[in-house]
């Protein structure tokens, strides 16, 4: 069973809709690929879904060892590049609460980031540079 409806609605614009929800997303192609760069792109989603996968995966492994990650946040970069054109690295810097993490509790949340499904599902010439800023 489908989970996703896409639809094409003209001039380089999708809208996506889960099924099961009912929420939409609207894709645009690019500026410097002929679009109107008033959403997110395609290859944004892709970039966007790493660091969700990555937060998802963390709060879980956090839920399970009851370390807060409240407050926690991303800051992407996607790098494109030609021939052909695709996402050729994905730079992700994660922004961690003030909380004094233990060597332990940092591995945990770290490995989980690095082993969630979107990191395992991108092809592997896709560089992943992902770093965690600690503020305590």
């Amino acid at each position: 069973m489908a989970t996703i409806k896409n639809k094409y609605q003209g001039e380089l614009r999708t809208q996506a809709s889960h099924l099961a929800s009912g929420n939409t997303i609207i894709t645009d192609a690019p500026l410097d690929n002929n679009g109107r760069g008033e959403a997110f792109s395609p290859s944004d989603l892709v970039c966007a879904a790493l660091g969700s996968c990555m937060m998802t995966i963390m709060g879980i492994v956090a839920e399970r060892n009851s370390i807060s990650l409240e407050g926690m946040e991303i800051e992407t970069t996607k790098i494109m590049v030609a021939d052909p054109r695709r996402i050729g690295e994905i730079v992700l810097t994660f922004k961690m609460p003030a909380i004094a993490y233990t060597a332990k509790e940092k591995s945990l949340l770290e490995n989980a980031a690095r082993t969630c499904p979107v990191a395992l599902s991108l092809h592997p010439e896709i560089k992943q540079t992902v770093s965690f800023i600690y503020q305590n």
